[in-house]
């Protein structure tokens, strides 16, 4: 745990949160600033700043968890789709600098915006991205 980290403090049970699930790796919560009606938090309990901090097995839970979450809250919400958004790094979107994952019930005709503008992608920069791996 950090001891200015927001969400560790949350996770821990330290800030009060509307709690939608909890076990010993991670604690859900309901989102206090939220995209659209039932947004949640998926918060590990063990600080890691970005998925690429988060351990492999951890890593894993939580996306078995974010796979159980969103479909009870898109069953018992009527949500017609689900939005499962993690971001590392400032430039991706993250301000809170403690791994977690959103789950964004979605609604037809909602005003929600996780999109982008498709690009094209070059002969060039498959080629470069190809050699990484």
């Amino acid at each position: 745990m950090e001891d200015n980290c927001i969400f560790c403090k949350i996770a821990k049970g330290d800030i009060p949160s509307s709690t939608i699930y909890e076990d010993e790796n991670f604690r859900a919560i309901l989102d206090l600033g939220p995209a659209s009606k039932g947004h949640a938090l998926i918060l590990p309990k063990k600080h890691a700043e970005n998925l690429f901090e988060l351990p492999d097995e951890l890593a894993g839970k939580a996306m078995v968890l974010a796979k159980k979450l969103a479909k009870q809250l898109q069953d018992g919400l009527h949500a017609d789709g689900v939005n499962v958004v993690q971001n590392n790094g400032q430039a991706a979107g993250q301000t809170v600098f403690h791994f977690h994952m959103h789950l964004i019930p979605r609604y037809n005709g909602d005003t929600v915006n996780v999109a982008w503008t498709p690009g094209t992608l070059t002969e060039e920069d498959k080629k470069e991205i190809l050699a990484l791996f």
